[in-house]
Formats: structure tokens, sequence, C-alpha cells
């Protein structure tokens, strides 16, 4: 809008577009020609006028849009316009998506349900349920040198503490045969659960983990959601230091001044966010009813990350981002072994975790050291989905109202 650019002119295009827009307010000269300007250059370099009428067509048309503002070779410009891209990449990727459902969700739970076909409309991604019968021929066929080779993949990445290797064999035939599976069907994610383990000597742990870092998408006990948006976050990340993971908060530690929230799983967390080297080990795992699993056990690395809750409402979804301070355990867990993450949630652990659940937020969420909140709002602004930010500042009285007027605005379709 270097020029006055008259924006009714563009009425017609914009009220069509379906593509995520990016209006950016810049101009070609950084500073101002002191010697030389007249008004030849007033007239031909105006965009403090002319991003301001089309920023109006814009509102005036109830545009979803990113507004960036400064001088196009600034780094800080540059930046934002390419978290944007990833945003907008992470959208676009969601309409090619399949995620496969190995058994429902965990029964009796309601935050892991939600509406598919809604999902869908919304973000593209397509939902479906696949028996474990149809997986478990599969892993069956897997043959010892195909065993070989993923143990071996495994020994150039991880740390092997296993005395019985039989556990570990185990993990890496379940890795090869839902690598065979998920890529013959396409598909970018997928969800398990310990209820449904028909045929399967052990709960996937290494497999799973071993295949998220590999970018799949995974969402334990059915949970699609966060399994869809664990391979979006991770693609939207791609070339950005730090891990990508799904989570679980599991307790709290409550000591005053140290308040702090303990993440981890059965089995399953990333180990693209692991501090140091993660080592495989085999130890009995009290549910599911099966062998002890092999499982990569380790320590979260320390930096600031982001919680992100994807959360059905009925007729609406809502994300909901967390911003936390992920930090060394305060001692070690001997009796622990399984992937684990302490982080100091911002604003502090009650408000956030009273935030939290004002919210909905779910106890599973996708953990990123990469993305930021800034990103996910890009995403939810590009998706047209509700957007809830827990911070530094938040209030938890301004929260409740702000999502009480998200209620009324959603109810009359604002």
């Amino acid at each position: 809008m270097h020029t006055f650019s008259p924006s009714k002119m563009w009425i017609t295009g914009l009220s069509r577009l379906t593509k995520p827009l990016l209006h950016i307010n810049t101009q070609f000269n950084r500073d101002i020609p002191w010697d030389e300007i007249d008004m030849d250059f007033m007239n031909l370099n105006q965009s403090a006028h002319g991003d301001r009428e089309h920023g109006f067509i814009g509102a005036r048309l109830r545009l979803p849009r990113k507004i960036v503002v400064g001088y196009w070779q600034d780094e800080a410009v540059l930046n934002k316009i390419g978290g944007w891209m990833r945003s907008a990449i992470g959208v676009q990727a969601g309409y090619s998506l399949k995620c496969a459902r190995f058994g429902d969700n965990m029964r009796e739970v309601a935050v892991t349900e939600g509406d598919k076909v809604e999902a869908q409309k919304i973000f593209g991604w397509s939902v479906n349920y696949y028996p474990v019968g149809d997986l478990v021929p599969v892993i069956d066929a897997v043959t010892e040198s195909e065993i070989d080779a993923q143990i071996e993949e495994y020994k150039n990445v991880y740390t092997i503490n296993a005395d019985d290797m039989a556990p570990v064999r185990y993990q890496a035939k379940m890795e090869v045969g839902l690598k065979k599976f998920l890529g013959e069907g396409g598909f970018g994610a997928f969800t398990s659960t310990f209820e449904d383990l028909h045929g399967l000597d052990q709960l996937e742990g290494l497999a799973a983990q071993d295949l998220m870092a590999q970018g799949m998408g995974y969402g334990a006990e059915g949970d699609w959601k966060v399994s869809c948006m664990s391979a979006i976050m991770k693609l939207m990340s791609s070339g950005l230091e730090g891990g990508t993971s799904f989570m679980d908060d599991y307790t709290y530690h409550m000591e005053p001044g140290r308040e702090m929230v303990l993440g981890a799983h059965m089995l399953e967390v990333c180990p693209s966010i692991a501090v140091d080297k993660p080592a495989i080990e085999v130890h009995p795992l009290g549910i599911g009813n099966r062998k002890p699993p092999a499982r990569l056990v380790f320590d979260g690395a320390t930096g600031s990350a982001i919680l992100v809750s994807l959360i059905d409402m009925g007729g609406r979804m809502r994300m909901i981002v967390n911003d936390c301070e992920a930090e060394a355990p305060l001692q070690n867990m001997p009796k622990l072994p399984v992937a684990r993450v302490m982080w100091k949630p911002a604003p502090d652990l009650q408000t956030s975790a009273e935030a939290w659940i004002l919210a909905g937020g779910a106890h599973h969420s996708v953990m990123s050291y990469a993305l930021t909140a800034e990103h996910m709002r890009d995403f939810a602004e590009i998706a047209g989905i509700e957007f809830v930010h827990i911070n530094k500042d938040t209030n938890v009285n301004q929260l409740r109202e702000q999502l009480r007027w998200n209620d009324l605005a959603y109810k009359l379709g604002i």
C-alpha cells in the first residue's frame, strides 16, 4: 500500500478469499529522505496512509488476518512473517492429515472425546477407527532381519540399558509393523489405548516414542485431538531448536515458592525434548496387563515452552495455551523409570491450574520448546477457532469474563 490504494476495489476478491491473509505494513525506504522529500515522494510513498485504508476494509469485512508492521528488512519483521507462515503451513497440512485410531478412547473419559466430523470440517483431519486386529497381523509378519535393522537404528541414537533384549526386540517389531501400516495408509498420526491390546505382548512404548521422534503424531488413550495437534505442531516447528511432544500432567510439587508440575506418561513421551541421550530400559508396567515393555527413560530439557490443549466445547473448538518454564527435576526419581518433565507454569501453579481447569483444558497436551503462543494464536485465527492464552499476565477473574464473552460471541456467530 505504498500509494493510497482505495480498498473498495478489493471487496469482491477479499470477500471470496479462502487462503490465509497477511497484511504487511512496511515501506521500501527505512528512513525519511530529509533533504529530498517533496510532494511527489509523499504521493508515491504512503504506507502510513494507504495501509489504514486497507486496514479498514479488512476490519469492515471481518477478515481474519495477521498484521505485521515494520521495515521489511528488519530481522524482527522477517521472524514474524516466518512464524505466521509456519502457522499457515500447519493449517494447510491438516487438510491432508489422516489419523488412525487403534481402539476407542479410554472408557468413561470425556475430554478425549470430540466431534470428528466437526474437526474434519474445521481442520481437514480425517480420523477413523481401525481394530487392533488389523494391526496385529502386520506386526506378526515382521521378519527377524527387519527387527535387527531397527535395533541398529536404536543403537545409533539411544543408549541400551537392558540385560534382556527380547522386550526391546518386540518394541522394534511393533515399530516396523506400525511404520508399514501407517505408511501404506498415508497416516501422519495415530492413537492407542491400554484398554485394547488384544494380540499384542506389550503396550507400545519405545515404538511410539521413536515414531514421534520421526515426526509422527501420537495420542494416548484414544486422544485423537492431541495426536493430530502433535503431528501439526511437529511440522510447524521443523528446523527450529527445541522438541515437541505428547504430554500428560500427572502430579504437583507444592513446596511454597517452588511449585511445579511433573509431566510424564506411562511410556509415550517424545525423545525430541530430552535433555540428554535417552536410555532404552525394560521395567514392569502396572497397567494394560501385558509383559514389561521397553521404553525410553530421560529427563526433559530446560527452557521456555508452551503447553497446548485442543478441546471440543460442543459446536466449536477451543485451543488453550499455557506458557511455562521447564526445569530440571528437583531430585532423582529412581522408582519412576519413564520420560519425565518438570515445569513452572505461568503465571504460577495455582493461577495457571485454576485457569486451565476453568477453560476446560485436558490432562493431555502437546508440549513444545520450539513454538510460541503467537504461532498457536495465528493457527487458531486462520482456522477460525477460539484461543485462550494463560500467561504471566493472566488474572482468573478477567479470564472468567473472557470465557463468558466468548460463549456469547460464538452463540451469536460473531
